[in-house]
């Protein structure tokens, strides 16, 4: 309870607060909605939010898996060799900076409007460089006395790497995918502002935009805070079923 009533009560708190300053204040709806009309159209549109957080969600995931599996592929790579590892770095840097509203469009061109490809795609860039960088800080910062054993029992590289990199590394890859979790699903819901289908949480919210049915946007904002938060306590539980001797510590 100490955990948990200190937030909740903060949120409730917050919420009272915001529905007091738009009907008090006569905040135009435009500008912010008051909470009490975002939650009667969340109620209304259950059905409409839930089958757009499943189209994103799904995108949001594909990118994720697949951007986690080529950043660890990476990683291990990068991390065999120091001059390999410091010119990938800036190289990871770069395609981290890449913007999604720049990228998004380029991709849905090289598709079909139909296609969901350019989305996870653009997922899976964003979700490499953080998932990388932890994970290649990790595998560095293997024991000199883990390196000298491992060199003593002859053991081959993917050996080395399965049993004394990787595990001793998985803090720094749940560091990276606890980053990457929410990134993902907000680099999926951005790419979809930029065409292709419109089945998603982006689309329904540019969408009620444009017809000035603001709660009804604030109302699929809301699902895809929801979504972000639903991956990252995913991510967590996965965490303590890969690491339970770091929960025993905890506790």
């Amino acid at each position: 309870m100490r955990r948990v009533l200190p937030p909740v009560l903060f949120g409730l708190l917050a919420l009272v607060l915001w529905e007091v300053l738009v009907t008090a204040g006569r905040v135009a709806p435009f500008i912010l909605p008051a909470p009490s009309a975002i939650g009667a159209q969340i109620v209304e549109q259950r059905g409409n939010i839930g089958d757009a957080a499943l189209a994103s969600g799904a995108n949001a995931l594909v990118g994720l898996i697949g951007g986690t599996l080529l950043a660890v592929c990476a990683a291990l790579a990068a991390s065999r060799s120091t001059l390999l590892g410091d010119v990938s770095i800036p190289f990871a840097a770069v395609i981290n900076a890449l913007p999604i509203i720049a990228l998004a469009p380029i991709l849905n061109n090289m598709f079909e409007s139909t296609s969901s490809v350019p989305r996870r795609l653009v997922t899976g860039i964003v979700v490499f460089f953080p998932v990388f960088l932890n994970l290649l800080r990790g595998l560095r910062e293997v024991s000199p006395v883990h390196q000298e054993l491992m060199r003593t029992y002859a053991a081959s590289g993917w050996t080395f790497a399965r049993k004394v990199r990787l595990p001793g590394a998985l803090p720094h890859l749940f560091t990276g995918l606890r980053q990457a979790s929410s990134l993902a699903v907000i680099a999926a819901v951005v790419a979809e502002y930029f065409g292709g289908l419109q089945d998603g949480l982006g689309a329904r919210i540019t969408s009620a935009a444009a017809f000035t049915a603001y709660p009804r946007a604030w109302a699929f904002v809301a699902g895809a805070c929801l979504l972000g938060l639903t991956f990252y306590l995913v991510t967590l539980l996965l965490e303590r079923l890969a690491m339970p001797w770091k929960r025993n510590l905890i506790s």
